[in-house]
């Protein structure tokens, strides 16, 4: 009997365990750098745009793509917890306030800003692999797609609107209140 102690993991194993630690640091230094993120993505987006306009074709997998950045959009624009869905008389988590005398309570999102960009950018790199194999070059007539996409943009906008009007929800820090904190005299400042 061999009690040597637990069985050493494959070369194989070890191969992609380092190979996973080495992407997650590479995600973990991206991480503070919002905006060279976006850019970062926004060029890829534009380079797979150029493929595609010179290639003349892919616009199933364009308009596929174009669909989901949406579903990504709207969940990053949605609330964790749905103010439609929450009971107004549970209390099990963080919840908007719904009226004026309620005491703040901070926004979060359903899908956070990361997850947002990194998912985003892995469906571009994934659209762009696409674009090299010819069975995903369905043929379509393109301008019905867009005259869609654009339709389903409006719709899903408008809904979305109406929801964050109606739950009184902004989900941009830009131009809300900030609080510094006190001052000598112990009054809250907001700038």
């Amino acid at each position: 009997m061999d009690d040597s102690g637990p069985a050493q993991p494959s070369l194989i194993s070890r191969f992609f365990t380092r190979l996973g630690q080495i992407y997650q640091k590479c995600l973990d230094s991206w991480t503070p750098h919002v905006v060279a993120r976006w850019v970062a993505s926004l060029v890829l987006f534009l380079t797979y745009g150029v493929r595609v306009f010179f290639l003349q074709g892919w616009y199933i997998v364009t308009y596929a793509l174009g669909i989901y950045h949406l579903n990504l959009f709207i969940a990053f624009l949605s609330p964790k917890i749905d103010p439609a869905l929450v009971d107004e008389t549970d209390d099990d988590g963080p919840s908007l306030p719904t009226k004026a005398n309620e005491e703040f309570r901070p926004f979060i999102r359903r899908l956070p800003e990361f997850k947002f960009w990194y998912s985003a950018t892995k469906a571009i790199v994934i659209a762009f692999v696409c674009t090299f194999f010819e069975v995903f070059n369905v043929p379509v007539f393109w301008p019905i797609l867009v005259v869609y996409f654009i339709t389903l943009f409006c719709i899903t906008m408008k809904r979305q609107i109406k929801h964050m009007i109606k739950y009184r929800y902004l989900p941009f820090t830009h131009g809300k209140t900030k609080y510094k904190g006190k001052e000598d005299s112990g009054s809250v400042i907001a700038s």
